[in-house]
């Protein structure tokens, strides 16, 4: 199965272009945030200059307006589609593909994707654009063909308490003058959370090497200053406590701030790993520190200092919580009435911070939008369950059914003529006509 992953003013535009991309309507505020944003990303790029990496960041970008489906761009497309206005080059994306902050190959180039509403201060803008701007170039850079192994763990009440005493002793090192004692505290949570969790180290590697590196490029290259970036990590973790699910955001927040802290002492530490590279091991290599054998004692001691009572009567409710909404989840799912969909060639975007796996059964998605090749499925509430192959997708009975449209709780499929919705022995599957 192929995939892919993934976020007026009437202008007329006249030429030799395509007739699709005549006229297009923009709005005032896409342009105007367009216009700022790639004066400041041209800007930071060029201070940075490819050093980071051994590879400047620059290159295509696309931002995108997911109502209109309209983008503007910074260059054009190698077919020569997009119709150029003044410096931009103006287009609709293809209902067929998903409007997401990611890169993606389109019309003969390899893009950065990001939707609009841009974010409202420049380094936030920065940060996003050059986090999406390192996705782009990852293959060019040895970081090709990274696969994702969920960290479920992280939904569990032990693998959240851990990952909250590391991250709470990540704070406390971004605002000590002397910040390596809580760093190998934080080393110590983290391998007792992979002591209790042996699947751990390497699941949380790969979302660790897929998005930590791009949100840690992002920020350090967003133009904040040392006491900025330290206050702008700080208020992201506890923004991050703050999500209904750590399994696919936690990465965003962990390397970052060890990346802060390694780039003090070696600049450019980031050019020693590659994708084969354990984070963990290589952080605890770093920071000389050994591979340890943790007691639950030992470690309730130690986070008596980083609020650890608080963090498990807070979990203690959460997971009351968790495993009644599990419950309604399978009561909604594991049905006979549901629809149950085989994913051939899709294309998902999807929030990653609310995600909520089902057991053995895969993984709860409240918002989603896929393209295969029956159409497209809209997920904005209720949610949808996707196997952990990602080769099907689940979602609640139908509640109105014509040729092209079929619609249930908080979703809706658009069909392509070829297909249709059949029921048989009180179950439905969408198939060929």
């Amino acid at each position: 199965m192929k995939k892919s992953i993934s976020i007026f003013i009437f202008i007329s535009l006249l030429g030799c272009n395509s007739n699709k991309n005549k006229d297009i309507k923009l709005s005032a505020s896409d342009l105007n945030q367009a216009t700022v944003a790639f004066v400041e990303l041209n800007k930071a790029l060029k201070s940075d200059n490819g050093k980071l990496w051994n590879h400047k960041l620059d290159g295509p970008i696309l931002l995108a307006n997911r109502d209109t489906r309209t983008i503007i761009a910074n260059e054009q497309d190698e077919k020569g589609d997009l119709v150029q206005q003044g410096g931009f080059y103006i287009g609709k994306f293809p209902e067929n593909m998903n409007i997401a902050n990611t890169a993606v190959d389109w019309k003969g180039k390899r893009w950065t994707m990001v939707a609009l509403p841009l974010p409202d201060t420049k380094e936030k803008r920065l940060s996003l654009l050059i986090h999406e701007s390192f996705h782009r170039i990852q293959p060019s850079i040895g970081f090709d063909s990274l696969g994702e192994i969920q960290s479920i763990h992280l939904d569990n009440k032990n693998g959240r308490v851990y990952l909250k005493l590391e991250l709470e002793a990540l704070k406390k090192a971004l605002g000590s003058v002397k910040p390596e004692n809580h760093i190998k505290n934080a080393l110590i949570f983290r391998q007792y959370r992979h002591q209790l969790f042996p699947e751990a180290k390497i699941s949380e590697n790969t979302l660790e090497l897929l998005e930590g590196l791009a949100e840690y490029t992002g920020s350090i290259l967003s133009g904040r200053t040392n006491t900025e970036l330290q206050k702008h990590y700080v208020s992201q973790i506890d923004w991050f406590y703050e999500m209904p699910s750590f399994v696919r955001s936690f990465a965003y927040f962990t390397i970052p701030v060890y990346g802060y802290f390694m780039q003090k002492k070696d600049r450019y530490w980031n050019l020693e790993i590659n994708k084969k590279t354990n984070l963990t091991d290589f952080i605890l290599d770093f920071y000389k520190r050994d591979q340890l054998k943790l007691n639950n004692e030992e470690i309730f001691q130690l986070g008596m200092s980083y609020e650890i009572d608080s963090i498990i009567e807070f979990e203690n409710k959460r997971e009351i919580n968790r495993l009644g909404q599990i419950n309604k989840y399978k009561a909604m799912f594991l049905s006979d009435s549901v629809i149950s969909i085989k994913l051939e060639n899709m294309s998902i975007g999807f929030n990653p911070k609310n995600i909520m796996p089902l057991d053995s059964f895969g993984t709860v998605y409240p918002n989603i939008r896929i393209t295969d090749n029956w159409g497209v499925l809209e997920v904005d509430s209720c949610g949808a369950l996707l196997s952990p192959e990602w080769n099907k997708v689940t979602i609640s009975y139908p509640e109105l059914i014509t040729d092209t449209l079929i619609s249930g709780k908080g979703w809706k499929l658009k069909l392509k003529n070829l297909w249709k919705l059949e029921k048989n022995n009180g179950k439905y599957n969408l198939i060929k006509k």
